[in-house]
């Protein structure tokens, strides 16, 4: 084993993004949306329903189906819902989502939800499942087509529109617009009179959609005014998930940075020609073969990394033997991705 210290100009460091499709199977696009029967039955169907890329509630595809992102409805006062019980007025799995979200996105308790400049008491949230991705959300790939039967709109993200980022608790966010790709649709209409049509947060890979802006005409592709009697929450998460299954079509990427540290190891013909194994050296101290006295080779098979204390912190294994001897130069680039 042979020892070298590197120098500075022997390490480089770079970062890099890397895209990849969110939904199963590496698919960029979702054209089939599904429920859980048995979820939206149970309790925690009160407070979101879970979307599926196949249908669970069936044999043929009910081991492969696989949870793509999550519906939930949140209003402030808790409307939309049934009360926990009759001594807690106002307090439902509506004011419940509500909460956790605004804790979420302003991380805290008194800030309200602002879509453009028009304040809304209600939303919808769809939470992309957080095993589909690292790191975060890629902007401008966000898109949502919505059929209610009343009209179409399609939505996106503003982010190539957007020339200063706006910061939250939850990182960056971005106003979802009518439009495309990361682009709103020319002309005028791709916000609605009540303000934009939601926030997208791509750091904690949730799109939070203006109720009241949904709520609009028939003719704006609105899904009609919001149930907020006391009731089940179903009543406004249904008609919101019909919308996206109807739309069929859907489509979301992740991305994350991924920082490499390259190392070259720089070995020149002088260096690293004599092995240092032992079984090379006979029991009186001497060369065992008289080859690697005047013309020494050796094999590099791999090259450890050390700090000052001698410590082996990584080592990299070359993919075949190489070659060493007086006459040889090598130059050997170390990648180190975290």
């Amino acid at each position: 084993m042979s020892f070298k210290r590197l120098d500075p100009e022997d390490i480089s460091i770079s970062a890099e993004s890397v895209v990849a499709p969110l939904f199963s199977n590496g698919a960029k696009y979702l054209t089939s949306f599904h429920t859980s029967s048995n979820q939206v039955a149970s309790s925690n169907g009160k407070f979101y329903f879970e979307v599926y890329h196949q249908d669970p509630n069936v044999a043929a595809t009910s081991a492969t189906a696989q949870v793509q992102f999550s519906i939930a409805y949140g209003h402030k006062t808790g409307a939309g819902s049934a009360d926990y019980n009759s001594s807690e007025t106002g307090k439902s799995p509506t004011s419940t989502i509500y909460g956790q979200y605004r804790n979420l996105v302003f991380g805290d308790e008194d800030t309200d939800f602002t879509f453009g400049t028009v304040a809304s008491d209600d939303f919808y949230a769809i939470s992309f499942d957080r095993a589909r991705y690292k790191e975060k959300l890629l902007p401008g790939s966000f898109n949502l087509k919505l059929d209610s039967g009343n009209g179409v709109l399609h939505l996106t993200d503003n982010s190539k529109d957007t020339t200063a980022i706006t910061f939250v608790d939850a990182g960056r966010v971005f106003e979802i617009v009518s439009g495309s790709n990361g682009a709103a649709y020319s002309g005028t209409g791709h916000t609605s009179a009540n303000g934009s049509y939601g926030k997208f947060l791509p750091d904690v890979g949730v799109a939070i959609i203006n109720a009241k802006a949904l709520n609009a005409s028939a003719g704006d592709g609105g899904l009609g005014a919001s149930f907020t009697g006391t009731g089940d929450s179903a009543q406004n998460l249904q008609p919101f998930f019909g919308a996206i299954s109807t739309g069929a079509s859907g489509s979301i990427q992740s991305e994350e940075t991924v920082s490499s540290n390259f190392v070259f190891v720089r070995v020149r013909n002088s260096e690293f020609n004599y092995s240092t194994n032992p079984s090379n050296i006979t029991g009186s101290g001497e060369l065992r073969h008289d080859v690697m006295i005047n013309s020494p080779q050796a094999y590099i098979t791999s090259v450890g990394l050390y700090n000052d204390s001698n410590d082996l912190l990584a080592i990299a294994k070359l993919s075949r033997p190489l070659l060493k001897d007086f006459t040889k130069e090598a130059l050997i680039r170390i990648k180190l991705d975290y």
